[in-house]
């Protein structure tokens, strides 16, 4: 590691420790040319992840648009916005598992509308009628007929 003081090219580790709940590395370093400390982050690297749109272009992965999809559904609903985020971090964590660089846009929207079914139905329906574009009130009453099917 080159010291951000004198630019010699070594230091040793004096200290280690876990920061951000254990998703990155604190390490305390000592130049051991001009014997001054400084600190350093190690954090994961991260492979990007393609988003495939219906229109077949590709997007980086944005955890921010799920956010804002469940946002505009649960408006005035019992949903904390500590539920939202915890829903769109599990998604992320999922597709970050799967260990694939491109992922359906579809398969996300689908992933979403399991997380919000869970937790209010509402929600769920308002979700799921901009991402599967109803076009009209029987393909709205379809998805309410298998919502209360389900719940049987």
């Amino acid at each position: 590691m080159k010291c951000p003081f004198c630019g010699f090219h070594d230091s040793k580790v004096i200290d280690s420790r876990p920061a951000d709940d254990g998703a990155t590395i604190r390490r305390r370093r000592e130049c051991l040319d001009c014997q001054k400390r400084f600190t350093t982050y190690e954090i994961i690297e991260r492979m990007p992840i393609a988003v495939i749109k219906r229109d077949g272009s590709r997007q980086s992965f944005d955890k921010i648009k799920i956010i804002n999809g469940m946002l505009r559904a649960c408006e005035k609903r019992p949903i904390t916005m500590a539920q939202i985020e915890s829903i769109a971090d599990d998604i992320e964590q999922e597709l970050r598992g799967a260990l694939e660089s491109e992922i359906n846009s579809d398969h996300i929207g689908e992933m979403v509308m399991e997380r919000l079914k869970e937790i209010d139905e509402v929600a769920y329906v308002r979700f799921a009628s901009v991402y599967r574009s109803f076009k009209d009130i029987n393909t709205f009453m379809d998805e309410l007929t298998k919502l209360l099917g389900d719940k049987r």
